[in-house]
């Protein structure tokens, strides 16, 4: 099987921004998604080109075009925002994103009708039907093929600090998880999700997505739901390991790390530097320390071991992305992840509101709406 990998313009950038739909009162998870992107649709019944569904009627999806800077990324998303709130605020409807809904039950959520959603479920039944999670995910483009495995590999070692940066879902179905990102363990559960295998070379990856079409276990590599993966559509490598932010703000900080993190790591491809994969036993506890703990983790760097702590690696990466940032255009974006260590990330103001409400969840969806509405990031200090 080959797979051709589109032309993609170095370091262009893309973001998807996924919105859960709540009722304005009670901040239940309403399944009116069909509903908005009918109103949406232009006079002729076609479907918004930047506007769409997702898994669950529950959610709408916001898709920038591709841009030069995540700034212009943003600001489309936010026009795109704004577009929706057009159709939701008369209806009562309001927008929040993080990686879950604090208190919503799977059982009440309706499945969107398409054949690739209905398959899914029928496949997956109860991990299927529990996937209640709201996530974004960047593009970054790249010149070449033989780049794309590569840089996925590096990345992969920076998806700890990502994740604790963008966990956002401390809830589950009413219960305090003791997790940052439930999402992340939840998502893995999925057939082809979880973290990417070690691929040498695109031949292998092309060898892969043939074994799992020749079983049956996907139809095409549209399927391969990894945390990292190349995108050959798009001629892009796709981060999907953040959980859903719940402000502008914070969306433009998390693709500005991705998007100085790839450039770098290509700028080394380029001086003819090897980026390391990480032995899958520190990836994978990695990711848990990150889901677990969050921006309170401590994260192996590298394959000889070595330990930090992932705040401080965080803060470390931000200085040493600075030229790149300036390159890129983004360095009031990049600079923002300080915003989210000096203020608490969204894992962490979310069990901030509920001890203050008593454990009434229903303020933390009002917490998460007002700060989507806000558009900063929440300025209440972390502990």
């Amino acid at each position: 099987m080959q797979i051709s990998f589109a032309e993609s313009a170095r370091s262009s950038v893309g973001i998807e921004w996924e919105l859960a739909l709540v009722d304005g009162e009670s901040g239940e998870l309403v399944g009116v998604a069909a509903e908005v992107l009918e109103a949406l649709a232009g006079d002729d019944g076609s479907r918004h080109p930047h506007i769409t569904g997702e898994l669950l009627l529950n959610t709408v999806e916001l898709v920038s075009s591709v841009h030069t800077s995540v700034g212009d990324a943003v600001r489309e998303l936010e026009g795109q925002l704004a577009e929706v709130r057009r159709v939701t605020d008369p209806r009562g409807v309001e927008l929040i994103c993080s990686g879950s809904h604090p208190f919503g039950q799977w059982y009440d959520q309706q499945v969107t009708d398409k054949p690739r959603y209905h398959r899914l479920i029928e496949r997956t039944q109860w991990w299927g039907r529990n996937m209640m999670i709201w996530g974004v995910h960047v593009h970054v483009g790249i010149e070449s093929r033989d780049k794309a495995l590569p840089l996925l590999g590096g990345l992969s070692s920076y998806l700890p600090h990502l994740l604790a940066l963008s966990a956002s879902s401390p809830f589950w179905a009413g219960v305090n998880t003791g997790y940052a990102s439930n999402r992340a363990l939840m998502f893995q559960q999925l057939p082809t999700a979880g973290l990417p295998y070690e691929l040498a070379a695109w031949t292998d990856y092309e060898r892969y997505v043939h074994d799992m079409s020749t079983t049956g276990i996907i139809d095409d590599y549209t399927e391969v739901r990894w945390d990292i993966r190349p995108s050959p559509h798009w001629g892009t490598l796709e981060m999907r390991a953040c959980d859903g932010v719940s402000s502008a703000a914070e969306l433009g900080a998390v693709a500005a790390l991705i998007h100085c993190l790839v450039e770098r790591m290509s700028r080394q491809l380029d001086a003819g530097e090897t980026l390391a994969w990480l032995q899958p036993w520190y990836a994978r506890e990695n990711k848990w320390r990150a889901a677990r703990y969050g921006l309170d983790a401590t994260v192996i760097l590298d394959t000889a071991g070595r330990e930090a702590p992932v705040s401080d690696e965080l803060r470390r990466l931000v200085a040493e992305l600075a030229p790149i940032a300036e390159d890129l255009g983004c360095p009031a974006e990049l600079a923002a992840v300080l915003d989210i260590l000096n203020h608490g990330a969204s894992y962490q103001r979310q069990l901030r509101t509920a001890e203050a409400a008593g454990g009434d969840l229903r303020a933390v969806v009002a917490a998460l709406s007002r700060e989507l509405r806000g558009g900063g990031i929440a300025a209440t200090a972390p502990r």
